[in-house]
């Protein structure tokens, strides 16, 4: 039996990897600076994640929801005292698609309306109502397609009022910083607009924190620099450093019943153990600080390659805008600098999404090469 392929891959096998390294079936080392899509938090492997799982995993690894499992409530104790997200309630589940699911599903049920506002170039999922909201029409399929969404421009006030106004909506949904969709964040200004319209017309804003989360932007929550208080916060990737793990966090007066959202999976003993562990070298290696220091470094420091037209995105969640497309780039980085980096819906924007545990000597490992290959491109003329 083959795979289904729908997977564009590089000629790389990992075979073993170590904090901000990756190592290849023939021992070769390669800087991670894409961490598998912002997936890996605080190091491959690291100590205390590898012993907690093996530790959980020699008692109980599994059980369904059916009954008491004392780690989802310290997993939802100790999110709340990391974020100070008050007041919240935690449903967990696998994926950021899921849980970007259950979001949109249940303010569909709390308001008891179906149409879903998005923004152009956002990125939510793949899945049923997820990729619905998802900028992109080659991955909507005609059953997807059935719900009701509208894309409006990042920042148009204007039309976000009209539409809300209609009285049909359940939800806007919006990441803070758009991942796939190429870095972009609007004003803090713009989105305490987004959830003042949200509340005057009786509809559910939802935070898509599925990659920006858990202390990638410095900030536990990329929404919190804007001092807005979202209705539901979806969550994943850096939630379980390589764990299938996803979540939302839930406003109070969003009431539960039983039944009214499910998973087999989600929550289970080893997918709680994951996030703690997470969660527990956060902030013993005060890692958000880092992400900062990091970050105003890697600004600092790329100043000196003029090819850079600007730098995109808050921590470690950045984006390098050329003018000219990145492929090449790219190639030669992972191919003869065995550096990992990350695209995007723009084709002339590198993603940089390492591990938060990253230290200046990688970042300096990364911007002498990538002077390297950007004078190499330049110089060969191979820019249109």
């Amino acid at each position: 039996m083959s795979l289904f392929n729908v997977y564009p891959l590089f000629d790389i096998t990992p075979v073993k990897a170590k904090d901000v390294y990756v190592y290849d079936a023939n021992g070769t080392k390669y800087l991670d600076l894409y961490g598998g899509h912002a997936v890996i938090s605080i190091g491959h492997s690291h100590p205390t994640y590898v012993q907690n799982l093996q530790t959980q995993i020699e008692n109980i690894g599994f059980y369904s929801n059916s009954i008491q499992n004392p780690l989802q409530e310290e997993l939802a104790q100790k999110i709340t005292a990391l974020s100070n997200c008050k007041y919240y309630e935690l449903f967990l589940c696998n994926s950021g698609a899921e849980a970007n699911e259950n979001a949109i599903k249940l303010a569909s049920f709390h308001t008891q309306k179906k149409k879903i506002v998005a923004f152009k170039n956002g990125f939510h999922g793949r899945t049923s109502a997820a990729v619905a909201a998802t900028d992109n029409p080659k991955i909507i399929a005609p059953v997807n397609a059935q719900q009701e969404v509208v894309f409006i421009e990042y920042g148009d006030v204007d039309t976000l009022t009209t539409t809300l106004a209609q009285g049909d909506v359940c939800a806007v949904i919006t990441e803070i910083i758009q991942g796939v969709g190429g870095l972009e964040e609007a004003t803090t200004e713009f989105y305490q607009t987004v959830s003042a319209l949200c509340q005057k017309f009786g509809v559910l804003f939802i935070a898509d924190e599925v990659q920006s989360g858990f202390g990638r932007t410095g900030d536990f929550f990329a929404f919190q620099k804007h001092d807005i208080e979202p209705d539901i916060i979806s969550m994943a990737k850096g939630m379980g450093n390589g764990f299938p793990i996803g979540g939302i966090l839930i406003h109070p007066k969003i009431k539960a019943s039983y039944g009214l959202l499910g998973t087999t999976f989600g929550g289970n003993h080893l997918a709680c153990v994951a996030s703690l562990s997470v969660l527990e070298v956060l902030q013993k290696e005060q890692l958000l600080k880092n992400a900062q220091i990091i970050s105003q470094y890697f600004t600092d420091t790329i100043a000196k390659i003029p090819q850079v037209k600007q730098v995109k995105g808050r921590g470690l969640m950045l984006g390098l805008e050329f003018d000219f497309p990145i492929a090449e780039l790219r190639k030669e980085l992972i191919y003869k600098h065995h550096i990992f980096t990350g695209s995007s819906k723009n084709p002339n924007l590198l993603r940089i999404l390492p591990s938060l545990t990253v230290q200046k000597q990688h970042i300096d490992v990364f911007i002498n090469a990538l002077v390297k290959v950007v004078e190499g491109i330049t110089s060969n003329s191979k820019v249109i």
